[in-house]
C-alpha cells in the first residue's frame, strides 16, 4: 500500500444486496450464457480493492453498476470508474486492476475498454490514453511493483 494517502478520510458507502448465483470459475464457463452488467459488477468488481485503503471499489463508489456497458454479442465491455479525488495518483493503477481482473476473467473475445468519467479527474485524458493503449499496459505490466500492487488489489479479503 501507499505510505502516505491522497484521500485520508474517504467517504465508505455500503454495499449493494447481491443476489446468490453461480459463480463461473473459468473465462469458458462465460461462453455458455451471455454477460450482463450486473454479472460484470457483482462477480468482477466488488472484489477489487482500492490501493490505498482496505475497502473495495464499490464502497467507495468508484465504480457503479450504472457505469458499466455490456455489448455481449458484439464482445465489448466498458467501465467508467471515478476516483475518490479529482487529483488521484491511483487512477492510472485503479484502471489498470479493473483491466487486469476483466482480461483474467472474461473470455479472450471481449474487447475491454476502462475510461475515466469526464470530469472527475485532472488528467482525465492521459489517464485514458494509458489505459487503452496496448503498449502501456503491457509495459506497465512487465514492472514487478506494479504486478504487485494490481495483485494485492485483486487479493479478495474475506470479511
Amino acid at each position: 500500500m501507499v505510505s502516505e494517502l491522497i484521500n485520508a478520510n474517504p467517504v465508505i458507502y455500503e454495499k449493494k444486496e447481491r443476489r446468490v448465483r453461480s459463480v463461473p470459475s473459468t473465462a469458458d464457463e462465460y461462453a455458455v450464457e451471455p454477460i450482463d452488467q450486473e454479472e460484470i459488477f457483482d462477480i468482477l468488481f466488488v472484489y477489487i480493492k482500492d490501493p490505498e485503503h482496505p475497502y473495495s471499489l464499490e464502497e467507495l463508489k468508484v465504480i457503479s453498476e450504472d457505469a458499466i456497458e455490456v455489448d455481449d454479442g458484439r464482445g465489448h465491455v466498458r467501465v467508467t470508474f471515478t476516483p475518490t479525488v479529482e487529483h488521484c495518483s491511483m487512477a492510472t493503477v485503479i484502471g489498470l486492476c479493473i483491466r487486469v481482473k476483466l482480461l483474467r476473467s472474461l473470455p479472450s473475445r471481449f474487447k475491454v475498454d476502462i475510461r475515466v468519467a469526464p470530469g472527475s479527474h485532472a488528467t482525465e485524458a492521459a489517464v485514458n490514453k494509458q489505459l487503452n493503449d496496448k503498449e502501456r499496459v503491457a509495459a506497465a505490466l512487465e514492472n514487478p511493483n506494479v504486478v504487485e500492487m494490481v495483485d494485492e488489489c485483486l487479493t479478495p479479503s474475506y470479511e
